[in-house]
Formats: C-alpha cells, sequence, structure tokens
C-alpha cells in the first residue's frame, strides 16, 4: 500500500479520533430524554409540550441534513467536525443556562443540530479508508464511539447527580471541556481523504453505486423512516412512563439507558466483522428481528427485572446491526457523494423525530401511555418487512 501521501500513515490516528468525536457527539442526545420528567417538573409541561420539545430539535435536524452533506462533499470532514464541535458546545452552554421552553428548546436544537453536522463528515471519512470487504469492521470501530456517547450521556448523569450532588444543568457544562480535547484531536489529523481509496479491485468495485438516488437507496430510506419513527416515539415517553408507572428515578433511569447503550461497546464492532462475513443486509435483518422481538417482551412480560433484562437485550441485538446499516449506505453511494448519502441517510432519522413524538402524544392523551410502546412493537416490525422485502442489494 502506497503510504506517501500519508493516507495510511493516519489511518490508525485518524480513525481514533473519528471514534472519539463521534463519543462526544453522541454524549448529549440520550441526556435530554432521561431529563424528561424533570422538564415536566421544572417547566410545568404537558405531553403536547414534551412532544414539542422532542420534535423540534429533530425538525431543526432535517431542514438542515440536506445542506450539511453538500458542504461536508465540498469543504471537507476535518472543517465540518469543528464546526459540529462548535454547535454543541453552544448548545451545552444555552441549556445549563436556560429559564424557560425557549431558551431550553433552542440548546437541545443546537445539540441535536451538532450530529447533523457531524456524521456525514465522519462517516464518509471513515468510509473512504476503507476498501467494501473492511468497511463494515471500521464502521463497526466508529460506530462503537457513538454508542459509548450514547451510555456516558445518562451514565455521567446517573453518577454525577446520585454521587457529587451535581444539579442536572451542571452535567451539561461538564462536558464543555471534553469538546474542547476533542477539538483539538481533529486539529492534528494531517490527511483528510475525499474519495475510496485507489486500490480497490475491479470486482471490490461492482456493487458500489454510480448514482444515488436509486430505487434501492429510497427503499432503504424508508426503512430507515419507519425504523425512525418507532425510535422517536419509544424515546419521546420510556422515561415518562418509567418513572410514573415503576417510580424510577433519575439516577436509576440514567443506569438502565446506560446499560442498553453499553452493549454497542462490544456489539457495534462485532456486529461489523459478522456483517462482513455473512453480508449487510441479511445480517440486519437477523438483528433487528431478534432486537424487536426482545423490545415487544420487555414491554408485554410483567416485572422490573424482565423489563431490564428484555430491555438491555434489545439494544445489544439493535447495535449488532450499526455498522452493517453503515456498509449498506455508502454502497449504495457514489464516491464523490457519500457525505450526501450519509446525509441522506440520517434525514429519516430527524424528520421521524420531529414528527413521531407528537404521534406519540397522541396516543398517549387518547388511549394510554402504555400503547405508544403498543404502536412502536409494530412499526419495527414493518421496518424489518421493508427492509427484507423491498431493499434490493448487490
Amino acid at each position: 500500500m502506497d503510504k506517501s501521501n500519508g493516507r495510511w500513515e493516519w489511518l490508525s490516528y485518524g480513525l481514533v479520533v473519528m471514534a472519539f468525536t463521534h463519543t462526544l457527539t453522541h454524549v448529549f442526545a440520550a441526556i435530554a430524554p432521561t431529563l424528561y420528567p424533570e422538564f415536566i417538573t421544572e417547566f410545568g409541561l404537558t405531553n403536547q409540550d414534551l412532544g414539542l420539545i422532542a420534535s423540534i430539535p429533530s425538525l431543526c435536524s432535517a431542514l438542515l441534513s440536506i445542506p450539511v452533506g453538500l458542504v461536508a462533499d465540498k469543504i471537507g470532514a476535518k472543517k465540518m467536525i469543528l464546526l459540529s464541535i462548535t454547535v454543541a458546545i453552544s448548545g451545552a452552554l444555552l441549556v445549563y443556562t436556560a429559564t424557560g421552553p425557549v431558551t431550553l428548546i433552542l440548546g437541545l436544537s443546537l445539540l441535536i443540530v451538532n450530529t447533523t453536522i457531524y456524521h456525514p463528515a465522519s462517516y464518509s471519512f471513515t468510509s473512504f479508508l476503507f476498501k467494501p470487504k473492511d468497511r463494515p469492521k471500521a464502521l463497526g470501530l466508529h460506530g462503537a464511539g457513538g454508542t459509548l456517547g450514547m451510555t456516558l450521556g445518562p451514565m455521567s448523569l446517573a453518577l454525577l447527580v446520585s454521587s457529587f450532588a451535581f444539579k442536572w444543568r451542571q452535567v451539561y457544562l461538564f462536558w464543555v471541556v471534553p469538546l474542547l480535547l476533542g477539538a483539538i484531536a481533529v486539529q492534528f489529523i494531517k490527511y483528510i481523504p475525499s474519495e475510496d481509496v485507489s486500490t480497490q479491485s475491479a470486482e471490490e468495485s461492482k456493487g458500489q453505486a454510480t448514482k444515488l438516488l436509486t430505487t434501492g437507496m429510497l427503499l432503504f430510506l424508508i426503512f430507515g423512516a419507519v425504523r425512525s419513527m418507532g425510535i422517536s416515539m419509544n424515546s419521546a415517553f420510556m422515561n415518562v412512563w418509567l418513572a410514573d408507572t415503576k417510580g424510577w428515578d433519575v439516577a436509576f433511569r440514567g443506569i438502565i439507558t446506560s446499560a442498553n447503550t453499553l452493549m454497542g461497546l462490544v456489539a457495534a464492532p462485532l456486529g461489523g466483522f459478522l456483517a462482513a462475513r455473512y453480508g449487510e443486509k441479511r445480517w440486519t435483518v437477523w438483528t433487528l428481528l431478534a432486537s424487536y422481538t426482545c423490545y415487544a417482551l420487555a414491554y408485554l412480560l410483567p416485572g422490573n427485572t424482565t423489563f431490564i433484562i428484555f430491555y438491555i437485550a434489545s439494544g445489544l441485538f439493535n447495535f449488532l446491526s450499526m455498522a452493517a446499516n453503515s456498509a449498506i449506505i455508502a454502497k449504495l453511494s457514489p464516491s464523490k457523494q457519500r457525505g450526501l448519502g450519509f446525509a441522506l441517510y440520517f434525514l429519516p432519522g430527524s424528520v421521524m423525530g420531529a414528527i413521531a413524538p407528537l404521534i406519540a402524544a397522541f396516543i398517549a392523551d387518547t388511549f394510554g401511555m402504555y400503547n405508544v410502546f403498543m404502536a412502536c412493537i409494530g412499526v419495527y416490525f414493518l421496518a424489518v418487512a421493508v427492509l427484507q422485502f423491498g431493499v434490493k442489494i448487490e
């Protein structure tokens, strides 16, 4: 392999930095849902108000997804990642100083927009460094950084509040210093690739897309939209339901949420290796079927211990599919439009993140909060059906 251009010389460092900054990007995503019961109490919110707080940040993300993807392909990963860190710091400071719902929503919106800016740049950077056969493995390691962030967010909330007498606002301030360290680490990346490795053989190039908006891509985005609807509906009201029906406090809820995402530290890279062996689509279908079965059992079977076991198991199988999903979108995206491809990949999540909490709020008010999770079960299995019977991948 040619090292003269620095591509392989900086491979290890670049991948480590991507994983580290991915951790920081996702720290805040799981903190806010854990705090929804506290937001209701402190700001006097209704279910509909909570739906808006959950949906507005995602709406902002959805509106910016396509422009951000286009910009990522133009200016490169390094500048985009530094911009995302700046936005995250601004959002954390706004949430820390929030005195009302408007300021809170603005801060939370910036923290979600931070991920919208970050993802196209970091995922395209990582995918460019590896051949298609090795891509799931690299994306699995990169994804493990994101799951670590999802774990550290609620875990830090539980630890700092219960053991160090932090207020919930101070947890947001706590993470500003690591963000600054992440910005420094990015500055030391010397080489940023902008296209696939040139050592790819004709056989390896065979399944690579030559245009972006194919039938396969559109159906895969529909799969992502349906799946994201279930994720957003669950996220909006799970912690409220746990607080109301089980009486679990913010520290214990943070531990449960962290345990679910902690599975990703092992499952994300392991899933990448297994997806490379068994095929990205097949592996995704298998693991998501297992994940959603465990999710259904968590809510359908009685008992707190049963809920915890199956909820954590659902996270394990969900994260086993993470690298395969990312590898699929890399395969469906032309090299020169990889940033836009990943922006499209995350767009359905942003759109459903804006719509689904409002739907969940309507279900909660009309049919009872428990039925939100029954709706999620149906939506999840519908998503798997779309992937299995609709998406064709070479």
